[in-house]
């Protein structure tokens, strides 16, 4: 239910006494003086408001009725409605014939005033409420029955595909004014900042592609935002996709932040196995990869070895496309396979070898 506050009380005073040569005063339902032209009457008890409240009807008080009421100057008071409820009292100071059309005009703009604020205030729980669903939906166990016939009431459409972005900006950005300009130009987007500097975008529609991904982030980057590194998820549908979609990429961020300080775009179609490797890192099978490259790299003070190794698994293990990259003849390459082969224990010119090692680069930092 909404009522007057002090507030709104002293905008309707300030914006009309910028205007009229007229004191004006603004009373709540019950004749407390909220606003007034005279800062020394607010917070008293206004006799005249009083009357208007028990009437719901304009009181004009000339000079000698005002004589006869307490803290009472002439004037004239007219009801303050709102949504057909007497909510407040608008009260002019000066003698009721000069001063009514001025006040029937002063209380059809404070009704408007009213009338906005509300709207304001309206907006602003549905906002607050929507972001508060989303980040309960995006919850393990937030599919309940109740909380999805709720996003359908507050128009969020929890039955639409939508794609995860998951930002990280840098100290002091601000991740809900981030969420503001991607709902803006993206309806029926979801935003929620599950951290600090973090925003997770649940993106309408099917995945963009890499190319798009890459102008979307420079467009964020030219409105003033500087994103650390941000991770693009698959297509989903309904809520139960998208938690788990968030999931991945809450996983390719970190694995990205540990692994790939570099990479600033980070799609899960691309990085997938890494990602999964890397959810598992714990897991004594997932850290035997790195065991291999664990002792290659003790003896490999300048890296060479390590750089060969990324290079040919780049590469797909053809020779004469990795020594042109590596600036270096075949049998060069050769002889450092080789070499690498006899510190890691296992040989990249094999299969089975390649794949673990390749494996194991997954979950190892770059230089």
């Amino acid at each position: 239910m909404f009522e007057l506050d002090r507030e709104l009380a002293q905008d309707i005073v300030t914006r009309a006494m910028a205007i009229l040569p007229y004191n004006v005063n603004v009373m709540d339902s019950q004749g407390l003086i909220l606003a007034s032209g005279e800062p020394s009457r607010i917070d008293t008890r206004h006799e005249g408001a009083q009357l208007v409240l028990s009437n719901a009807r304009v009181v004009a008080i000339d000079s000698q009725a005002a004589a006869c009421l307490k803290g009472v100057q002439p004037g004239i008071n007219l009801p303050l409605f709102f949504d057909r409820r007497l909510i407040g009292v608008l009260g002019i100071t000066g003698e009721p014939e000069q001063v009514r059309l001025y006040g029937e005009l002063l209380r059809m703009t404070a009704e408007m005033l009213v009338a906005q604020r509300h709207q304001q205030a309206e907006r602003q729980w549905r906002r607050q409420r929507s972001d508060d669903l989303m980040a309960l939906l995006l919850e393990e166990g937030g599919d309940a029955p109740r909380l999805l016939d709720e996003a359908r009431l507050l128009g969020l459409k929890p039955q639409l595909m939508r794609t995860p972005w998951l930002f990280e900006l840098a100290g002091g950005q601000s991740a809900e004014r981030l969420g503001d300009w991607l709902q803006g130009r993206y309806p029926d987007s979801w935003c929620v900042s599950p951290a600090a500097g973090s925003l997770l975008w649940c993106q309408p529609g099917a995945s963009l592609d890499e190319p798009a991904q890459a102008q979307l982030l420079e467009r964020v980057e030219a409105q003033g935002w500087q994103v650390l590194r941000v991770a693009v998820g698959e297509l989903a549908e309904g809520v139960e996709g998208m938690r788990h979609g968030y999931r991945r990429v809450r996983d390719l961020l970190a694995y990205g932040r540990a692994i790939l300080p570099r990479q600033r775009l980070l799609g899960l179609a691309r990085y997938r196995l890494p990602t999964l490797l890397w959810h598992y890192r714990d897991d004594e099978a997932v850290r035997e990869l790195l065991r291999p490259l664990q002792r290659l790299r003790a003896r490999d003070a300048g890296g060479q070895l390590l750089g060969t190794l990324r290079c040919w698994c780049e590469h797909r293990g053809h020779g004469q496309a990795c020594a042109d990259a590596l600036g270096v003849h075949r049998n060069s390459l050769r002889y450092r396979l080789e070499r690498i082969a006899e510190l890691s224990g296992v040989d990249p010119l094999r299969l089975d070898g390649l794949l673990t090692l390749y494996l194991g680069l997954q979950l190892l930092p770059e230089a």
